[in-house]
């Protein structure tokens, strides 16, 4: 009877594996990307070139800013260039460094820093601030064709801003963002962080994100680009005001009003420079919006634990039990499905420059990150809903 149970459940975890890789949109061969790494040059024309503004929502950011505020202030785009940088309540002295910076670069022109308001009920902080942003970018003499909203912890490329547009007007597209490379140093960055790539692509498989065929929509907050018309068409960053995971949600508002469409991708120049030194760090990062992700609904939770178990937790229990128990069609089918998931997750493995062993580790990993979903639904009912900068948010 046991037996029969375990080939069951290893037998079913190898055909969701097989079905994942065939028909998720190829979500992981990590092959959407803007720049390849070596550096090329997008061909725009001097006629074509659009005035963008960027807006950072930045919150107690001075460490930051030397390295990130500094990659958009250099920015090659020969286009008009603005960055506004809402300042929102900092108490690290972050306008008055981001002005000295800019000073200092002999870029003052290129940079407004203004304070944001009161934070009013119904917002989060860095969607205030950011709509503070937008709204002080439309009081500019051109007024904007595009705005790059983006993070105070990414560090750009210098041609990244190019290849923003290049990408947006040769292909026609509303919205392109990107899901910069994360920075990946210690033990537990190195653990995580790229499985936090892997899932995130799994659940949006950028390949059905960039399709108009499919009605899948998403973005990335560290990095979007988006059409002021289409900013405006979706009613602004105001229907994204109580949303935690707002990036998503904004992606998929455009894409469903859109006749262009979007795009998402992976870079490899571009990243985050914020840190995830420990294990309570990332677990913070991942509990504040996880149960966000699952509409705070108990049904879609236990559903999650039972799939996460069937499909990481199964394969490897299932091949080192089929195998010291001598039940060999359980091992074959437990170990070829570990197998399995370990090839899935190599290109992600190698974006992030990791250690191949690591793929066989995503079973562990994903034990991990169910952990977290846990302790994000523990913390929605405890009241402490999400988090931004030193906010809580309670969820509705």
């Amino acid at each position: 009877m046991i037996g029969a149970i375990g080939l069951g459940l290893t037998s079913l975890s190898l055909v969701i594996w097989m079905g994942l890789l065939c028909f998720r949109g190829q979500f992981w061969r990590c092959d959407q990307l803007l720049d390849n790494g070596r550096g090329e040059l997008p061909q725009l024309k001097g006629e074509e070139y659009a005035s963008v503004c960027a807006v950072i929502p930045a919150r107690n950011e001075a460490e930051m800013l030397p390295m990130t505020l500094r990659s958009l202030l250099q920015q090659s785009y020969p286009g008009e260039f603005t960055i506004v940088l809402v300042d929102d309540h900092s108490t690290d002295g972050t306008a008055e460094f981001a002005q000295g910076m800019a000073e200092a670069l002999l870029k003052r022109d290129r940079l407004q820093v203004i304070a944001a308001a009161p934070l009013p009920s119904g917002w989060t902080g860095k969607l205030w601030a950011m709509a503070q942003g937008i709204e002080k970018a439309e009081t500019l003499t051109r007024l904007p064709d595009y705005f790059l909203l983006t993070d105070a912890d990414i560090e750009h490329d210098v041609n990244n801003l190019s290849r923003l547009v290049a990408k947006a007007q040769q292909d026609d597209l509303d919205l392109v963002s990107l899901m910069v490379l994360l920075r990946c140093e210690s033990f537990w960055e190195k653990l995580l962080i790229p499985a936090f790539v892997f899932f995130f692509q799994k659940l949006y498989p950028f390949r059905w994100v960039n399709n108009p065929k499919y009605s899948t929509g998403a973005a990335a907050g560290g990095c979007i680009l988006i059409r002021r018309e289409a900013l405006t068409r979706i009613g602004g960053i105001a229907t994204l005001r109580d949303a935690l995971i707002d990036d998503c949600t904004l992606g998929q508002a455009v894409k469903s009003t859109s006749k262009n469409g979007i795009w998402l991708g992976l870079s490899q120049r571009t990243r985050s420079k914020r840190a995830y030194d420990s294990l309570e760090t990332i677990w913070d990062m991942v509990a504040r919006t996880a149960f966000t992700q699952l509409n705070y609904s108990p049904w879609l939770l236990f559903g999650t634990l039972i799939a996460m178990t069937l499909v990481y937790i199964v394969p490897p229990v299932g091949g080192i039990w089929g195998g010291l128990t001598g039940n060999w069609l359980i091992a074959i089918a437990g170990f070829t499905t570990w197998l399995l998931m370990a090839i899935a997750y190599l290109p992600t493995i190698r974006l992030y420059r990791c250690s191949r062993w690591l793929a066989f580790g995503l079973p562990a990993i994903a034990f991990l990150y169910t952990l977290m979903t846990i302790d994000s639904a523990l913390r929605h009912w405890q009241g402490k809903g999400g988090a931004w900068k030193g906010r809580v948010y309670p969820a509705a």
